[in-house]
């Protein structure tokens, strides 16, 4: 199994920026896809970036060039750079990993950290 903890939640104004950490631990060997996902009070859960073990990217629409996820496989961590943040990207941030597991796919996930984003 692995586990995911995030990092780098915290208040800003609008406008300003944030680089959320997500570190990993256990069986990091089968990890393929690492994502970020967020969650705002009574909304659903949605994804935000995500970066497959082959470097391929995927963003949300909200993104809109805003934020850059990455990928430090030597420290087991993945990153979002948020920029020009909005009150909207408020929300508790998720990090996601896609595990291999014998033959089969697990999805693990971190406790969450929050962003704040004032207006």
């Amino acid at each position: 199994q692995v586990e995911l903890v995030e990092s780098g939640g915290d208040l800003v104004q609008a406008g300003g920026s944030l680089r959320l950490s997500c570190a990993a631990s256990g069986n990091i060997f089968g990890i393929n896809t690492m994502g970020w996902y967020r969650q705002a009070p009574g909304k659903q859960r949605e994804l935000v970036a995500v970066i497959t073990g082959g470097g391929y990217l995927n963003y949300a629409n909200f993104v809109k060039g805003r934020f850059t996820i990455s990928r430090d496989n030597a420290k087991n961590t993945v990153y979002l750079q948020m920029n020009s943040l909005k009150p909207e990207d408020t929300a508790v941030y998720y990090c996601n990993a896609g595990v291999v597991e014998g033959t089969i796919e697990y999805d693990y996930w971190g406790q969450g950290t929050q962003v704040t984003v004032s207006s």
